[in-house]
């Protein structure tokens, strides 16, 4: 069917892929080379869900996101973690050149307070990124933070950064990316499981952390 012929309607809603979008990606580079080659835009879709299937807590995923966040950072733009399985060690994030200033950590009570915590901040006027951690999160969920996403308060767009767990990949994503990450002996190696345009199936090794 040509686009042509696809209602307006249709044509602008996020979960729908068309062709002559890919062009027109926006992205902010993850900070990883290999990776960056392999997703549309060259890196993380902006005002939108990206999605990071973990096995484990500290297989390599704030090795993934923290260029990312660390640019934002030093940007002006705040970054909120939420529900972090461990509270982020504060010397290693200046490490990686995150500005402390603009971070925020979010420890709801419950998944209900999660989701909550996770949509507010994709909205709020200045963050750049949000990082959340979420067990459960159906299209329902989903939807609802890739709006926020969308929303967010400066027009510009959040990024909002799933960490699931592998199970999810059995389940539907309404996500703009979708990665799997998992230990390698030379690095942490990243395949693409969903991206519009990307190069879905192939994988890219992360440097190994110093």
């Amino acid at each position: 069917m040509s686009t042509r012929t696809l209602p307006d309607q249709l044509l602008q809603r996020p979960d729908i892929w068309v062709g002559s979008r890919l062009a027109a990606v926006a992205a902010e580079t993850t900070g990883h080379p290999a990776l960056d080659r392999l997703l549309p835009g060259g890196g993380w879709p902006r005002g939108a869900l990206s999605e990071v299937l973990v096995p484990r807590a500290g297989v390599g995923e704030l090795q993934l996101i923290l260029p990312l966040l660390a640019r934002l950072s030093q940007a002006g733009r705040r970054i909120a973690f939420v529900a972090p399985p461990h509270v982020p060690y504060a010397p290693a994030l200046l490490a990686a050149g995150v500005d402390l200033q603009h971070c925020w950590v979010v420890e709801p009570q419950s998944e209900t307070d999660c989701i909550w915590a996770i949509e507010q901040s994709l909205r709020c006027p200045g963050v750049g990124a949000v990082a959340g951690w979420l067990a459960v999160a159906d299209e329902r969920v989903q939807r609802r933070l890739q709006l926020a996403a969308e929303n967010n308060g400066d027009g510009g767009g959040a990024i909002g950064l799933l960490m699931r767990p592998p199970q999810a990949r059995r389940q539907p994503s309404v996500a703009a990316l979708r990665l799997a990450i998992a230990p390698g002996a030379d690095g942490p190696v990243v395949e693409v499981l969903k991206a519009r345009g990307g190069r879905v199936g192939q994988s890219a090794r992360l440097a190994a952390a110093p």
